[in-house]
């Protein structure tokens, strides 16, 4: 923009009311919300309803989904919540860790282990079929993060169990199937167990749609790209601050110290009564697949 273009904006006014647009839009974003991703809704009674297709490997891949391990787990000096270096076939501090206490012998040491476990996570393209909860998603391509238990269920389509079925491809555009996703609030927690494959059907009967499609489809290499990862020396350091290995406190004159305390810096205190019972609550509300929990667990560490 020249200065002459600025100094015509100022007289319009123009220049006041992109920034008071933008300003709307960063008000209406729900705290920076990836909106590739589609995540769906359940009702008051924890019930929920979808229908999507998935659709295949993105424009120059070759696999129609990512998968990606994490760990989530709190420790005496809070939360660790990380993408593991081990999706990636490298070494990774936490699984190191694990391993040594699971070797010690102890069985205590075990039940860390337990805790402190990776968990599995997948990507995939998808297309909502229908969505009754914000149908503003219906026709829209986005990416989709799952769990085991869905990914079971499309492994058992590609590898029916019984001879009377027929093995599909879910990912295919045109000898796939649409997937009901059924959702049931089970002892707490979301069950997809209900959920299943429809009959095979093209997605599209317009091939020039479907291709259109195709080229709106998020890289699923990108997921797992290096730069999802902190370095094996950053998960190290927050793995020994989490686990109460703090570094010695350098030495500050108290007068700094003093204009720190007073910057009403807020730590919040997870061991609460209150905080353990939003917790509850959140996984009680959460999905039986671990990843549905590990987004809550990462919204409250980011508080």
């Amino acid at each position: 923009m020249s200065f002459k273009d600025l100094k015509k904006q100022s007289s319009l006014g123009s220049l006041t009311q992109k920034l008071v647009k933008e300003v709307e839009k960063m008000n209406n974003t729900s705290g920076g919300a990836d909106e590739r991703l589609w995540k769906p809704e359940v009702d008051k009674t924890g019930n929920g309803y979808a229908v999507i297709r998935f659709l295949p490997s993105p424009e120059g891949e070759e696999i129609p989904w990512a998968k990606m391990y994490s760990h989530a787990f709190q420790g005496p000096g809070g939360w660790y919540i990380e993408n593991s270096l081990t999706t990636t076939g490298g070494k990774d501090p936490v699984s190191e860790h694990n391993r040594e206490l699971w070797n010690s012998g102890n069985e205590s040491d075990k039940d860390v282990v337990r805790r402190q476990k990776r968990k599995l996570s997948y990507y995939a393209n998808i297309y909502v079929v229908k969505d009754p909860t914000n149908p503003q998603n219906e026709g829209g391509v986005f990416l989709y993060k799952f769990g085991k238990k869905i990914f079971d269920k499309v492994m058992e389509a590609m590898q029916p169990e019984f001879e009377d079925e027929s093995p599909i491809n879910p990912f295919d555009f045109w000898q796939g199937a649409n997937f009901k996703l059924k959702i049931v609030k089970k002892d707490g927690y979301w069950n997809y167990d209900k959920s299943e494959f429809d009959k095979v059907s093209p997605l599209l009967e317009d091939d020039d749609a479907l291709e259109a499609l195709w080229k709106k489809q998020y890289s699923l290499a990108a997921v797992t790209a290096a730069d999802q990862f902190k370095s094996y020396d950053d998960l190290q350091k927050r793995l020994k601050y989490v686990l109460g290995q703090r570094p010695p406190a350098r030495r500050v004159d108290e007068d700094v110290v003093d204009e720190d305390n007073s910057r009403g810096s807020y730590t919040p205190d997870f061991n609460s009564r209150k905080a353990q019972e939003t917790v509850t609550a959140a996984v009680a509300s959460a999905s039986s697949d671990e990843d549905d929990a590990l987004s809550y667990f990462q919204k409250l560490a980011e508080e």
